[in-house]
């Protein structure tokens, strides 16, 4: 949000809001840097790989472009940048599984990869490429302000009829040590259910990649994972790096936004969960995004912070409301109505399994 005031001078100048915020939703295009970690002597397995993988992902609607590069000084380090047209269609090709078909020739020479995502706030070029940039080509007019924490989120299914057992193991075990390393720290893990469905929902300032391999190396974490296995609906084996890995990457359920208001209140954590009509979700999730958005700017309203997670058709807000409760709908009725249409069933309110917060958190 901003608002026009007028220095000494006479010249205006706009006051841009240091509400903590983040979202998909600019409508700015999209910069992905994926750092790759290749096999020794498997350079040109990977080669082949990737030119193959390119061939599909250009014709993914939103794509752009891409470059691959190699490192001068490690021929083992790569690095694969795109640009999307938006966060939103990257988003919904890279969380789909389809991508996930698409990616498994590299996973015999890659050792590790590190994905970052950024909108393009500001770029320069030279003349004749200006000439040719489009002009509808929209760059967010600020940049949005930050809290230091990552928010990210796991959901998974059990078996019909396990849910009392798998809420008992999930509520029962020992927090892992907060202090990752000397820049990463776990602050905060909330889990719920609704129905056989599980969510995660994790706070991490720093590392997110490093705090996650952190948790899953802790003891009392590994033996509640091992202790769900058999209600799992989606069969995993944590003994093999490669079921370990497709179980997490599905399991993924990314913020896509995220708002709070100026105030420093707690409140009640709600999670909410919205079963979208397929091929919907990310539109469900936008709405949500846009009415918490209008929600941190008005103060009568409940919502004191809220996150929004979307992967493919599902859709769970994370909101901590003054009061036990908050409307699951938007409050502008053309809004409730059409995420009221895109859904496949109501919008319900998830059981808090557990909600652990870190010392000093």
């Amino acid at each position: 949000m901003t608002t026009t005031s007028e220095r000494p001078s006479g010249t205006l100048t706009r006051e841009v809001s240091q509400r903590v915020s983040q979202s998909v939703f600019d409508g700015s295009p999209l910069r992905v840097v994926l750092l790759v970690d290749v096999f020794e002597g498997a350079q040109q397995q990977f080669l082949e790989a990737y030119e193959q993988l390119c061939a599909q992902v250009a014709q993914v609607p939103g794509h752009v472009s891409d470059q691959l590069c190699q490192s001068i000084e490690n021929p083992s380090q790569w690095l694969i940048t795109s640009e999307w047209e938006s966060a939103p269609p990257f988003l919904t090709w890279v969380n789909s599984e389809e991508h996930v078909r698409m990616v498994e020739p590299l996973h015999s020479c890659v050792r590790d990869t590190r994905s970052l995502r950024f909108h393009i706030v500001r770029e320069t070029s030279g003349a004749s490429a200006a000439a040719q940039s489009s002009p509808d080509r929209h760059l967010q007019e600020h940049p949005r302000i930050g809290d230091g924490i990552i928010r990210h989120a796991l959901t998974f299914t059990v078996k019909p009829g396990t849910e009392d057992k798998v809420r008992k193991i999930l509520a029962d075990y020992a927090s892992p040590e907060a202090q990752v390393d000397d820049g990463t720290r776990l602050l905060r893990t909330s889990l719920f259910m609704h129905g056989n469905r599980v969510v995660r929902a994790i706070e991490v300032r720093g590392d997110l990649l490093a705090a996650l391999r952190h948790v899953a190396r802790q003891p009392q974490i590994r033996a509640v994972e091992e202790a769900i296995n058999p209600y799992l609906e989606q069969d995993r084996d944590l003994d093999d790096q490669e079921s370990a890995r497709m179980f997490f990457t599905r399991a993924a359920l990314p913020a896509v936004h995220h708002v709070m208001t100026e105030e420093a209140a707690e409140g009640t954590r709600l999670a909410l969960f919205y079963p979208a009509r397929s091929g919907q979700g990310m539109r469900v999730a936008e709405l949500l995004s846009q009415s918490d958005q209008a929600a941190a700017q008005d103060p009568r309203s409940t919502v004191l912070r809220s996150t929004v997670f979307q992967r493919d058709d599902v859709v769970v807000r994370l909101v901590n409301a003054r009061g036990d409760d908050v409307d699951a709908l938007p409050g502008d009725p053309a809004a409730a109505a059409e995420v009221r249409a895109l859904l496949d069933g109501e919008a319900a309110r998830m059981d808090l399994v557990t909600d652990r917060r870190s010392p000093g958190a």
